[in-house]
């Protein structure tokens, strides 16, 4: 009963993921969507595999025996998971002490770790509280309003806590890699994060100095693997940044917090504890 049951969770994360990307739409419902088909299979699996764990390998479920491959699976699933989640700190601690190698420096009124190279470089780095990091290159190369733009959208990662959010985004996206669109998902998820903060530093300084600044960045993109870390010019939108450049010169509504995390965008998470409400059925 235990193997059926994974197996039909499996299934269902699978027809889930393969669903087709909303690519066009607002901001907020290509948010949620790919929240959403990011989020839920993951959970799903997470909250179904710790369920038949906990019923264990004997006894029976409606009548049927339990068995051990089901159990098999699922302490299979976790353990990657777990495993996925080791490997995701110990790369985000190695991060955390190269930072803490690079000089502090206060820049427009805000403290900065400065890397000593030419390239262009900005962005947050850290978990909770991330820190500001920007290259000499960047400080040599922009004006103080181009460099103020720049700042302003590094803010608005820190006020979103970007980076600690995505640093759990980005373990359920590794331990379900092998389901379909993944990393289109997390590329997608990326993107709508970087026009979220494109959109929160439109509204403190001159978008168009902004888009500028965007402009001048990504000649030179400097690839990022660190889930801590919310980068300016990131290399993966390059081929994307018609997209931020229009999204800055429509000049939509401002992006609302309040209506990022309405609880009624979430409602799909009552769902996730059907798993454990099956446990009273296993005796």
């Amino acid at each position: 009963m235990h193997l059926l049951v994974i197996l039909t969770v499996i299934t269902a994360a699978y027809i889930i993921r393969n669903s087709s990307l909303l690519l066009a739409g607002t901001w907020s419902d290509r948010w949620h969507q790919a929240l959403f088909v990011l989020i839920f299979p993951a959970l799903l699996l997470l909250t179904t595999a710790i369920a038949i764990l906990w019923m264990g390998c004997h006894g029976a479920m409606l009548g049927l025996a339990a068995g051990s491959l089901g159990c098999i699976v699922s302490a299979s699933l976790m353990l990657f998971a777990l495993w996925c989640l080791i490997k995701l700190a110990y790369q985000g601690n190695r991060s955390l002490k190269q930072l803490n190698t690079y000089k502090q420096e206060v820049i427009a009124g805000k403290t900065a770790r400065i890397i000593e190279q030419d390239f262009l470089y900005s962005a947050q780095i850290g978990f909770w509280n991330s820190e500001l990091v920007v290259s000499r290159g960047l400080l040599a190369t922009l004006d103080e309003e181009h460099l103020a733009a720049v700042l302003a959208h590094e803010q608005a990662h820190q006020y979103y806590r970007d980076t600690f959010w995505f640093f759990w985004l980005g373990w359920l996206r590794s331990f379900t890699i092998w389901l379909p669109n993944t990393e289109a998902l997390w590329q997608e998820l990326l993107l709508l994060r970087e026009l979220r903060a494109d959109r929160q530093a439109a509204q403190k300084v001159d978008y168009l100095l902004l888009a500028e600044s965007l402009l001048t960045v990504v000649k030179t993109p400097l690839e990022t693997a660190s889930l801590l870390c919310a980068n300016f010019g990131d290399s993966i939108f390059a081929n994307r940044l018609n997209e931020r450049i229009n999204f800055l010169l429509a000049q939509p509504e401002p992006i609302s917090r309040v209506q990022i995390n309405h609880w009624q965008n979430w409602g799909w998470v009552c769902w996730l504890f059907l798993p454990l409400m099956t446990i009273p059925l296993h005796y």
